[in-house]
């Protein structure tokens, strides 16, 4: 079973297009994709810091999606390398080597394939500073995934996991929603005191495409960003969820002149609750979204916070669109999985209770 599921792998990667090494111009800003904007976070985290390392089970020629292209070659292979096929081991290799002082950036091929390692991470990583009183730690410790749906992922390539990881603490769960975000967000990972999981929505790889800084920068964690200011609706979510509800909003001004403001979280665990609450105030309506599965997914947090913080505020009950409590299957990816349309309809439901 296992060698099938690595061997489907090799085969997705086999259609991905080589991507060539980013080139770096001289000016402020330049076009990159996320994919683009990850590698350079991770070039920059290489070269201003000689004792990080880059590991995971084909980051030497570019992983899956060629997020780590030519940095074996740049910084060489004691710095950038293989594993064997064992998220268990890499993610146990990179929790030792945080704990003798580097910083070390692990990377899962799929979210999906993270469960092997879920005893390291939740057992080891995120408990090593309470279970030592603070005299040993793995805080130089970044696990990074692609997540999420694609279209034709199927079970093992298209779930999103946070909501897993987000009951533990100890460690920071971070979704970006666009290239500017993903290398600020993933710089901050690397820097930060404490373990972080960061999840990159796949589909954005190379759909996703903005001006990006091209020094180093950091963006606070545990911060959410107001994406579009609004009166009558909040709408909350992060990643791949914000551009379907700035769809939805759209639709929801042209049809119902009904005015909506987004916040990507972007920080999952943990997570900023007062930009929520504040926002929730104002509207007295909230719409959540997610690809991750309804039952247990981080919405429901998210909800009993605002049903505590707000609750004589709120005009109508809290919406959630959220994928389906099943399996994703091949060709039913589209229906399980939300839709702006889907966010449109909890809009009209709130607006109209």
């Amino acid at each position: 079973m296992l060698s099938n599921i690595r061997k489907a792998t090799v085969r997705y990667a086999s259609i991905v297009s080589y991507l060539p090494e980013p080139k770096i111009e001289n000016q402020t800003s330049r076009s990159m994709s996320l994919l683009e904007a990850v590698n350079d976070a991770m070039r920059i985290a290489l070269e201003t810091d000689n004792k990080s390392i880059l590991l995971g089970e084909d980051v030497a020629f570019g992983g899956v999606f060629r997020c780590t292209v030519g940095l074996q070659n740049k910084f060489g292979k004691s710095r950038v390398f293989n594993t064997p096929l064992s998220e268990q081991a890499l993610v146990g290799f990179g929790i030792g080597a945080a704990t003798q002082g580097y910083t070390a950036i692990a990377e899962i091929q799929f979210a999906d394939y993270i469960f092997p390692a879920f005893d390291q991470i939740v057992n080891e990583a995120a408990t090593l500073r309470y279970r030592s009183n603070g005299n040993y730690n793995c805080g130089k410790l970044t696990i990074r995934a692609p997540c999420g749906g694609v279209g034709h992922g199927a079970t093992y390539h298209s779930q999103s996991v946070e909501s897993y990881f987000a009951h533990c603490p100890g460690i920071k769960v971070v979704i970006p929603r666009g290239p500017r975000q993903a290398k600020g967000l993933l710089l901050s990972c690397i820097r930060d005191p404490n373990p972080c999981i960061f999840f990159e929505p796949k589909i954005l790889y190379r759909l996703a495409v903005e001006d990006v800084p091209v020094e180093g920068y950091e963006i606070p964690l545990s911060t959410a960003e107001i994406v579009r200011p609004g009166s009558d609706v909040t709408l909350v979510g992060w990643g791949t969820m914000i551009q379907l509800l700035k769809e939805a909003a759209d639709l929801a001004k042209k049809n119902l002149d009904v005015d909506c403001e987004i916040i990507d979280l972007q920080t999952i665990l943990p997570y900023d609750s007062e930009t929520i609450v504040q926002s929730v105030n104002k509207t007295g309506r909230l719409v959540i979204a997610h690809e991750a599965r309804k039952t247990g997914g981080f919405g429901a947090e998210l909800i009993a916070c605002v049903q505590n913080e707000c609750f004589l505020k709120l005009e109508a009950p809290v919406e959630r669109v959220c994928g389906l409590d099943t399996h994703i299957s091949l060709n039913m990816e589209r229906f399980i999985l939300p839709s702006k349309f889907k966010v449109y309809d909890a809009i009209e439901r709130v607006v109209g209770f």
